[in-house]
């Protein structure tokens, strides 16, 4: 009997090239939002220490400069940090939108997988019933050989 061929295996190897890719961009983002909570993290850090050297000048006694000075750092940090956190919902909603991407294109390319199974199944059953089917003319011919 021939070789079992699937038909759709370029088909397959498409989805499955896709779905690859697919999988490279979901990481590529999650790495990008991942990295822009870390940098959120530093700045609240960065303004936590702001804040307290602040707090320090202000029980030491300074003039009115460095008091507007940390405010302003204080006031420019906390847009910047507001600015990145929306930049990180934004990253979060394209992550979720890839994630689904993925999903979709996995239960694409399972489909043709358990295609290509099914078919698979069916051509070894039809195999072993032809060989099955050879061995039984096989015996009855020897038996018949052996009448005469």
């Amino acid at each position: 009997m021939k070789r079992f061929k699937y038909g759709l295996d370029t088909v397959l190897d498409y989805k499955m090239q896709v779905l690859d890719s697919l999988k490279t961009e979901h990481a590529v983002t999650l790495t990008a939002v991942n990295f822009k909570k870390e940098e959120i993290q530093h700045l609240k850090t960065e303004l936590h220490g702001f804040r307290e050297e602040f707090d320090e000048t202000k029980h030491a006694g300074a003039p009115i400069e460095s008091f507007r000075l940390y405010d302003m750092c204080i006031g420019r940090m906390e847009e910047i940090i507001i600015r990145e956190k929306e930049e990180l919902v934004t990253l979060k909603k394209k992550e979720e939108s890839k994630k689904k991407e993925v999903i979709l294109a996995k239960v694409d390319t399972s489909k043709f997988e358990k295609l290509k199974d099914k078919k698979l199944q069916a051509y070894q059953k039809a195999e072993q019933k032809a060989e099955e089917n050879f061995i039984e003319e096989f015996v009855s011919g020897a038996l018949t050989r052996k009448r005469y």
